[in-house]
Formats: structure tokens, C-alpha cells, sequence
């Protein structure tokens, strides 16, 4: 499911809004307003591609006028020297949208290429059926766009926000333990509160907590920063009374390892947080027209 328009014309207004807040002096005072141009967003690497929508948003919002050909869809794998889509109109607006066109469009490839990585990592990988998960750990403003990301890649999303499920994290239990709280009575409590249709979650670090956890009645359990062998135990333990999530030291060399352990979702920070940019480039042919045009 891509992001809303709304939501992508939103954060792309921002974004330009930013970067030429009183319009483009270079463009404005050097390009001929009649000038025209054709580019076209092409692979420097190979990737998984994500954000065509953004790329092409981009555009519109400068200038209606220009037009945007989609030659790849998100999820596309694609090899260095294609071209992924080709953007024709007039050269002020192009020039004055690339960079934003290209930020969104970049960073939310590589989260989708690194994604496509770890989810590759635990497939097929014996006795596991681990889904792959984003976190918080997202870049302020960009939190839909990475997420979309996300799931371009292959992977799963995890909660959007605060608002939308109750997760009791180190910091939570230990506010609670430290007031003299049982922690099952209080998940419990918790429970009896919150809405129908929320979800409970609870991460714990050690596995003496668990059985507090299991009677408060958690519908998943976090296993954080859980070696191997614990890790494989607390799946026994609970014994599919809650989903099991396991999250801490997970990077490409772990994952599978991790997913081996028999968990249900393994979540990853680094899919966000620690994403590098793809290298995509829109390569531009000017066009000046008659040449009676002014800058």
C-alpha cells in the first residue's frame, strides 16, 4: 500500500518549501523562462526502488506543466544504468524540484534496498517464519515515506505512533517496580482499559520476567537484547500464548540466526535509522528554445 497523496503532497511541499523558500534565484535569474528540458532518474547502483510517487510529487507541486513518466514501480529491483523514470517540461521548475525529488526518492530506496536485504537473510532459513519489522527510529517529518519503504522492501511495519498500541518498554517496568507495582496486576489493569481493538505489548530483557508478562496477559512479548539460547528458550515458554518478538543486536550477520530461534518478528532499527541513501541520478538536457526568452 503506497503512502496518500495528501500525506505525500504534504511532506514534498515542506520539503520544497525548505529548500527555495523565496523561489530559486539561480534558476530564475539564469535559466530563459522558455528553456525546456528532458531528464531522466537513472541508477548509479543496483536497489529496490521506493518513493516514485515522492519523485514525480515533486514536480507537479513546482509545476504543473511538467510532465513525469513512471518506468518502474516501487518495489522494482533494478540494476545500475536503468532509467527509472523520465521527467519533460520547463527547465526552471525541473531544476528547482531535482533535489528534493532526489533526497526523498534516494533515502527511501535504501531503506527498501536494505530492507530487501534482511528479509533475503531470513528466508528460507530452517524451522523460522520471522516477518522483518521497522521501528520509531525514523527520520523526523519522513515517518510515511519510510515506512512505505519498508514495505517496498518486503518487510512489515510495526506500530505508527505512541497512539496506536500500548507497548511497555525497560523505562515503563521500571517506573512501575520502582513505585512497589506487581507488573501482571498492572498489565492486567492496562487491559481492562484500553480499547478493543488495541494491542498489548510488553519488552522485557530477562527471562524471570516472563511469567509476570504471560499472566498479565501480553499479546506480543519483546525478547530484547536476548542471546541465542534465551532466546530460543522464552519461544518455548510461551508456547504461542503471545507473539514473540525478538529485537537488540540484530544486523545481517545475525538475522538468521535470530529468525532460526523460532520468534514471529524480529524487529530492526537499522532499516531506518541506519540506511544509506541509494545513489539515483537525474541526468538533464536543456533545451533553450527560439532563444527569444528571458531569464
Amino acid at each position: 500500500m503506497s503512502t496518500d497523496r495528501r500525506e505525500i503532497d504534504r511532506i514534498v511541499t515542506a520539503a520544497l518549501d525548505e529548500d527555495a523558500p523565496w523561489g530559486d534565484l539561480t534558476s530564475e535569474t539564469l535559466i530563459p523562462a522558455d528553456a525546456t528540458a528532458t531528464a531522466a532518474l537513472v541508477a548509479r547502483e543496483p536497489g529496490v526502488l521506493s518513493g516514485i510517487d515522492v519523485f514525480a510529487a515533486a514536480f507537479r507541486i513546482v509545476g504543473p506543466a511538467i510532465e513525469v513518466e513512471r518506468l518502474a514501480a516501487d518495489g522494482d529491483r533494478f540494476v545500475a544504468g536503468d532509467v527509472l523514470a523520465r521527467v519533460h517540461g520547463p527547465a526552471r521548475g525541473i531544476l528547482t524540484a531535482e533535489r528534493v525529488a532526489l533526497n526523498l526518492s534516494q533515502r527511501m530506496s535504501g531503506v527498501a534496498t536494505l530492507t530487501a536485504r534482511y528479509v533475503a537473510a531470513v528466508t528460507g532459513v530452517d524451522g523460522s517464519h520471522a516477518r522483518i519489522v521497522d521501528t520509531r527510529k525514523t527520520t523526523p517529518g519522513l515517518r510515511s515515506l519510510e515506512r512505505q519503504a519498508v514495505r517496498d522492501g518486503g518487510g512489515r511495519n510495526h506500530r505508527r505512533s505512541l497512539s496506536d498500541a500500548i507497548m511497555a518498554k525497560d523505562n515503563h517496568l521500571a517506573v512501575l517496580t520502582a513505585g512497589g507495582v506487581d507488573l501482571a496486576d498492572a498489565l492486567r489493569s492496562a487491559r481492562d482499559r484500553m480499547p478493543h481493538t488495541a494491542h498489548l505489548e510488553v519488552e522485557i530483557d530477562r527471562l524471570d520476567q516472563l511469567d509476570a508478562v504471560l499472566a498479565g496477559g501480553a499479546d506480543t512479548i519483546m525478547l530484547d537484547n536476548f542471546a541465542l539460547a534465551d532466546l530460543r528458550e522464552g519461544v518455548q515458554r510461551i508456547g504461542g500464548r503471545a507473539i514473540v518478538e525478538a529485537s537488540g543486536g540484530v544486523n545481517l550477520d545475525t538475522v538468521a540466526a535470530i529468525a532460526a530461534t523460532g520468534v514471529d518478528v524480529i524487529s530492526v532499527g537499522a532499516l531506518t535509522h541506519s540506511a544509506r541513501a541509494l545513489d539515483l541520478g537525474l541526468d538533464i538536457d536543456i533545451s533553450l528554445g527560439d532563444g527569444t526568452g528571458t531569464p
